[in-house]
């Protein structure tokens, strides 16, 4: 491992950084639904629809920007999603139109966030840390989203009971290009180690991982992943509000899934160097089904929403260092950043039909119903999906 350059440490803290800035962001976006549909009289279909476009347009971008990083360094792309993600943010507080709050919250946050997410910060971390380090590393990491998820909940709900969404929104801008400076640790173009043996090409790698049918039934269950956790952090509070209960139920219960998903996080990357992270998965997606269906049986009450939402956070992106692992574990680390970007373009296309269908369930039906039923019957598929994935090092990756 080259000695020159930032240490793993370094890295590991300034990519944890910028994920706690963009999951914390993203996590109070369930929060301003309701305030802007209401204050602007726009339907919640509409702005439903820019959330699920974000969640579509995030999908798209990560192949894109982990070939760059992959190849140049993730150092430039991460500043731009800095920049990207402030100016969708003042978009949707100033563009006073729904189609401008599409562009900004859609077009704009959802690049950034492909610039700023886990296919790039988990990249950058795989490049510098050592094997038997790696799982551990990438659960540290996703935990920094976690915290973010946690610490900017209360933060946003605040601004947003004190002094509107719009002033919201344009603090989280301000806090967006914090991540700027916060880049430059994250490393220019990688080197190759000289004493490797000559491996695929990113080219020759995307052909192999299109072959390889644990690729895919990993993508797939990724899109399960994609679709609960967009839907409920969209639909959450809303959902909250149609049982009677105070906003900020709704609040405190997507600041607690922030809190307890660094638990879980943080153990799933200790249990994934011990365990194989495919067995792990399933036990997640199994488990999210069951929370689910005893959720909906349970009576709403404060208490029963906020230990769903705990419970649900141990389960939350414990499923990001895992899915890591097993793309690092059957094509090596030198790719990691392209070929988890498109892994999570599939998590994407499920956040989409998450976020978009719970307003079409609301405005057809009524209510949510539609949607929670669908991610119990999504649980059970993904539980089922891992477990016949090879995830053996491929002999063509082997000094990769």
């Amino acid at each position: 491992m080259p000695s020159r350059g930032p240490s793993a440490l370094t890295v590991l803290l300034c990519g944890s950084f910028a994920l706690a800035v963009a999951m914390g962001i993203r996590q109070i976006f369930g929060l301003v639904l309701l305030p802007v549909s209401q204050s602007q009289g726009w339907a919640v279909t509409s702005v439903s629809f820019a959330f699920a476009l974000q969640q579509i347009v995030w999908g798209v971008v990560p192949p894109l920007f982990g070939a760059l990083a992959d190849t140049k360094g993730p150092r430039l792309v991460v500043a731009g999603g800095g920049l990207a993600y402030a100016a969708g943010l003042v978009l949707m507080a100033l563009g006073g139109s729904v189609f401008a709050f599409q562009v900004g919250a859609g077009l704009l946050v959802g690049t950034a966030l492909g610039a700023l997410g886990f296919s790039i910060v988990l990249g950058a971390v795989a490049r510098v840390t050592p094997p038997e380090k790696r799982s551990l590393y990438f659960g540290i990491a996703s935990a920094g989203g976690s915290f973010g998820m946690f610490a900017f909940v209360p933060l946003g709900q605040s601004l947003i009971g004190d002094q509107g969404w719009q002033v919201a929104l344009m603090a989280m801008a301000l806090l967006a290009l914090l991540v700027v400076p916060m880049a430059w640790p994250l490393g220019g173009p990688p080197p190759r180690p000289a004493e490797a043996a000559p491996g695929p090409s990113l080219r020759e790698a995307l052909a192999l991982a299109g072959r390889h049918e644990g690729y895919w039934l990993l993508s797939l269950g990724f899109f399960v992943c994609g679709f609960q956790l967009a839907f409920i952090t969209t639909h959450l509070p809303g959902y909250v509000a149609s049982c009677g209960l105070m906003p900020e139920v709704g609040a405190w219960a997507l600041a607690l899934v922030g809190l307890f998903n660094i638990i879980g996080s943080l153990a799933a990357g200790q249990l994934g160097g011990r365990y194989r992270p495919k067995y792990l998965l399933s036990a997640i997606y199994g488990l999210r089904g069951l929370l689910i269906t005893l959720f909906l049986l349970l009576p709403k009450t404060p208490g029963v929403t906020l230990a769903f939402a705990a419970s649900m956070g141990l389960l939350w992106l414990s499923t990001v260092p895992l899915t890591t692992g097993v793309v690092a574990g059957i094509f090596g680390p030198r790719f990691v950043s392209t070929l988890f970007g498109l892994v999570f373009l599939s998590h994407q296309v499920g956040a989409f039909l998450g976020a978009f269908l719970g307003g079409i369930s609301v405005e057809a039906f009524g209510n949510y119903d539609a949607v929670w039923y669908a991610s119990i019957g999504l649980s059970v598929l993904a539980a089922l999906v891992h477990l016949p994935i090879r995830d053996r090092r491929l002999a063509a990756f082997a000094n990769a």
